[in-house]
């Protein structure tokens, strides 16, 4: 969806800076970082309203150049980092959170998403949490009445209606993943690791209280962020849907956030041998006339990864179009199909030289 990044950040902060209920009780860090997960969201005290809209203290919500599609779910991002420490600049992969981080992500529908900001329902609250023997990831769902969500471990099938931008109704049901899911997709040598917050993704401007500012010039300011060097060092992921960029730059962005989680060297696809993260530069790993290691009814009776100048003979495509179970990629997080991202990856493919 065009600029979905930019109307989830503007959504979280508008509840981010909204009016402020009165603060009487401080993030609890305690039951962060507890053995067991507390059974509602509310226990952690993360935010100061029963609905989860209004952020507590030390709470900062932040956006992604490139988020991950789920459905086109609106995705409103937070962290907190334990007074006194902060997270530690590296150039690639994600950010060195110290133990206590919390990444909160909530996803939500507007009834109609030509009116974004009217009748937003939350469906679910994800929390990464950083304990000393590492990240555990929680689901907490919300309720009808919207004031409360409870802790699913074995996940849930969320019914979701809404309108899309188009002004065609639209009726899923939202796949809320269980905890193996969650590791599946956060598993990095088999060790859960965030996805999104490398410093690349989130060098980009965010609206706060005093106006724009680049998040990582903000996270340092505000003492969550050591180590970065000056911003004109830093490479910056760039936005899928931004027209102004390069179509091959906006595709491999798409890929690495959408895809190369796992198809890394170090991922649950590694065995496949396509490794989609944005700075690959081996075009033959990335798929160009690669074939598929191992054929079925997933590759569609097609020969290659990609095809330069055939995006109707290329695996990746016929997957990405797929709502099939055994057959779509990804497998999990998606019912539809990303159709601007289909459009993207065709346009990438088509603009390749043939061979």
């Amino acid at each position: 969806m065009k600029h979905a990044f930019l109307l989830a950040g503007a959504l979280a902060g508008a509840f981010f800076l909204g009016a402020q209920a009165p603060q009487t009780t401080a993030v609890d860090q305690a039951a962060l970082l507890a053995d067991d997960p507390a059974p509602t969201l509310d226990a952690y005290h993360l935010f100061t309203d029963a609905g989860g809209r209004v952020a507590n203290a030390g709470v900062v919500p932040y956006a992604l150049n490139t988020p991950l599609f789920s459905d086109y779910a609106e995705k409103f991002r937070y962290v907190f980092v334990p007074p006194g420490k902060k997270a530690q600049y590296t150039k690639d992969g994600v950010l060195d959170f110290p133990v206590g981080t919390a990444l909160v992500k909530v996803f939500a529908y507007p009834a109609d998403f030509r009116k974004p900001n009217d009748k937003v329902r939350y469906i679910e609250t994800r929390l990464l949490i950083h304990k000393a023997d590492g990240w555990t990831p929680l689901t907490y769902v919300w309720n009808d009445a919207q004031d409360k969500a409870e802790l699913k471990l074995a996940g849930k099938r969320v019914p979701v209606t809404f309108i899309d931008p188009h002004g065609a109704t639209q009726s899923i049901e939202y796949g809320v993943p269980n905890a193996n899911q969650c590791k599946q997709c956060h598993s990095l040598s088999n060790v859960v690791t965030p996805i999104g917050p490398k410093a690349r993704n989130l060098n980009g401007d965010y609206a706060y209280a005093g106006g724009m500012e680049n998040q990582l010039v903000h996270w340092a300011q505000i003492g969550i962020l050591s180590g970065a060097p000056d911003l004109a060092s830093i490479s910056r992921l760039p936005r899928w849907d931004d027209a102004s960029a390069p179509v091959d730059a906006r595709a491999k962005a798409y890929l690495d956030v959408n895809c190369g989680h796992c198809h890394n060297d170090k991922g649950l696809a590694s065995n496949s041998g396509l490794f989609l993260t944005y700075e690959q530069p081996d075009t033959a790993v990335r798929g160009i006339m690669k074939p598929p290691v191992a054929a079925g009814r997933g590759s569609g009776g097609l020969f290659y990864a990609i095809v330069p100048g055939h995006p109707e003979q290329s695996i990746l495509l016929y997957r990405m179009q797929s709502t099939e179970p055994g057959v779509m990629m990804p497998q999990i997080g998606r019912t539809l199909s990303h159709a601007e991202a289909v459009k993207l990856i065709r346009d990438y493919i088509a603009e390749m030289p043939a061979k």
